[in-house]
């Protein structure tokens, strides 16, 4: 008898609509009697209203704020599926809720933006801050994701795109014990990135700010090299630091000799000669989801020594979740008012250094180690 494989998506529909989402509201105080409704609400209230008036760092101490963040879309990259709007990305803000209470038990409130302009998003945020410790800003897309991201950082708060730095951080991670596991130093490696979005923009400028020298960017047009006229002013920028050699082509070209593929484009992309054609030896993160540039069996018997995922249902999963939990606990715990490089490569080198003994099956933590969070927010509490 052959198993059926388990059809994930509508099991998935089946529990959400059992339970109508993922996440509720909880009281912290008991509110049983009328004295203790006179503390938790009138007439008590007032004394710490004006308590916070008086001074407003007191509503970190006085109300939940200190351990609240907002995840904050406008629906536009949710995932592989697209600008599917705001109510459909309600369910990954849920997760993502889930993930930070089980992990960092932190409070996270899903708010799904009806606005895809750039300006009402930061105005939006801005008039929001108040009443939160953090900004996670999530499934955005590039390039209104950087402009967003870099207008909200004088906020006072960390506001941190996961999709961007959370993807970068844990990239990184995984290339260290990589490049260890096949004898190779970062400034002498070859990166190329198939995708040239928030995550490969991102993990491209945290890999140069650890030390690597040559990273070539491919979107889907083909390798971003300085004859190209059909670049943004993000990708133009990057120009700066990538493609030293200003190779031309397609992702084909760019991968010849190439020691690390990191993909965060589309299904498909990639093809098993495309991986044989690279040094020997080499590192592929197929990181497409739900299906990789190349699945990993092709990819090893092209050649690949180590081969990573964003699934969970393959070794090596190289995911924002292991990252954001970590971060935002470090960072609210310190009252940090941003997400400084310094704590995102403190980040990275010690979900790095979780792995105690890195293998070509195992260069990364597995996503629900609860040790994972806990050394994150100690490192990145321990940067800012």
């Amino acid at each position: 008898m052959v198993n059926q494989p388990r059809d994930f998506g509508q099991e998935a529909i089946i529990q959400h609509r059992a339970t109508r989402g993922k996440v509720s509201i909880a009281p912290k105080m008991k509110v049983e009697t009328l004295d203790d409704l006179s503390i938790a609400y009138t007439p008590g209230v007032a004394s710490v209203c004006m308590a916070i008036a008086a001074d407003k760092s007191e509503s970190y101490q006085l109300t939940n704020r200190a351990n609240t963040v907002a995840i904050v879309t406008d629906g536009s990259a949710v995932l592989g599926l697209g600008n599917i709007g705001p109510e459909a990305a309600m369910p990954v803000m849920e997760g993502k809720s889930i993930l930070f209470k089980g992990l960092a038990d932190i409070d996270a409130i899903p708010i799904c933006l009806a606005t895809q302009d750039a300006g009402e998003i930061i105005q939006t945020v801005k008039n929001l801050a108040p009443s939160f410790g953090g900004i996670n800003l999530e499934d955005i897309s590039a390039p209104r994701c950087f402009e967003i991201e870099d207008a909200l950082q004088d906020l006072g708060i960390p506001v941190f795109h996961d999709d961007q730095h959370g993807t970068a951080i844990a990239v990184l991670a995984a290339v260290i014990n990589s490049l260890n596991v096949t004898g190779r130093r970062i400034e002498d490696t070859k990166f190329v990135f198939s995708g040239a979005g928030a995550g490969g923009i991102a993990s491209t400028k945290l890999l140069l700010d650890y030390g690597a020298k040559n990273i070539t960017l491919v979107d889907s047009t083909g390798i971003i090299q300085r004859d190209r006229t059909n670049l943004t002013p993000v990708k133009t920028g990057m120009l700066e630091t990538t493609n030293p050699d200003n190779l031309r082509g397609g992702l084909a070209d760019a991968l010849k000799g190439a020691d690390v593929f990191i993909g965060l484009s589309v299904a498909g992309a990639v093809t098993p000669e495309m991986v044989s054609s690279m040094a020997d030896e080499s590192i592929v993160f197929a990181m497409a989801n739900p299906i990789p540039e190349i699945m990993p069996d092709l990819a090893r018997e092209a050649g690949a020594r180590v081969v990573g995922t964003g699934r969970s249902d393959f070794p090596n999963q190289i995911n924002n979740s292991l990252v954001f939990p970590g971060v935002f606990r470090g960072a609210l715990d310190v009252h940090a008012t941003r997400v400084s490089t310094k704590m995102k490569l403190a980040a990275a080198e010690t979900l790095a250094a979780l792995v105690k003994e890195p293998t070509a099956e195992c260069v990364i933590p597995w996503s629900l180690d609860k040790e994972v969070p806990q050394a994150v927010a100690k490192a990145t509490a321990e940067a800012w």
